[in-house]
């Protein structure tokens, strides 16, 4: 926890407060928290401080703000991706969020399980959002949305996300044009499921406007492959 997040009701009075449990065992028992210290706090959606500790109890943590702290920027990307495996959509939640990631949206496809959707996990996103916008230091929450039909996404919504100056690029081993780097500029990201989109759903990303880029001819996990995509679009 790089940053401690806070309802905007904990932060209308003088002295802002920590309640919630779990902040207040990670802050005592992994950062031994004490009158006097320094904590980073950002407020849900909205901005980040420096605090300072003014009171510690079982119950509740008081804080006096100091100074204002920028927020770190999101990366301009649209990220999609078919649903993955119940454990690994937690990590690949965490990790986006982490990353920066502007939206993210999971989407079906034929090799994605209709039991994958069944998960409880999907009832805990904004947990692990949380637990991603900690680790980053960050305040604004992704946007997340679940589209459970490909063709009417891919025909309907997808041709919208996409314009000249934000291309939209489908990660797929068998094509001989590279995914580029660098570009440091908004796009969309589409990561098919662990067996990869079947020809069809290729055929029809292409037709409404994708570009089919390879990363080489090795097979990448889900969870991997979303850093290195990342890493290679916007490194400097």
């Amino acid at each position: 926890m790089n940053i401690v997040l806070l309802d905007p009701r904990q932060t209308e009075s003088e002295l802002w407060i920590i309640s919630a449990k779990r902040q207040l065992e990670h802050l005592g028992t992994h950062v031994d928290v004490q009158v006097g210290d320094t904590l980073k706090v950002g407020i849900r959606e909205g901005k980040r401080y420096l605090t300072e500790v003014m009171s510690v109890s079982e119950q509740q943590i008081q804080l006096k703000p100091l100074h204002e702290e920028p927020v770190p920027a999101k990366l301009p990307v649209t990220l999609i991706v078919a649903m993955p495996r119940p454990k690994v959509l937690r990590r690949l939640i965490m990790d986006s969020v982490t990353l920066g990631v502007e939206k993210i949206i999971l989407l079906h496809s034929y090799r994605v399980d209709k039991s994958y959707w069944q998960t409880p996990f999907l009832q805990q996103l904004s947990h692990y959002v949380d637990l991603g916008l900690e680790q980053a230091g960050d305040t604004i929450a992704p946007q997340i949305q679940l589209h459970k039909r490909f063709k009417p996404f891919v025909e309907d919504i997808l041709p919208t996300l996409i314009s000249a100056d934000r291309p939209a690029f489908v990660a797929h081993p068998y094509v001989e044009q590279r995914m580029p780097a660098g570009i440091g500029h908004a796009c969309s990201i589409i990561i098919g499921p662990e067996g990869g989109f079947i020809p069809y759903e290729i055929d029809l990303l292409i037709k409404n406007g994708c570009q089919a880029v390879s990363l080489g001819n090795r097979i990448i996990r889900t969870e991997t492959v979303i850093p290195y995509v990342l890493g290679r679009l916007f490194s400097l």
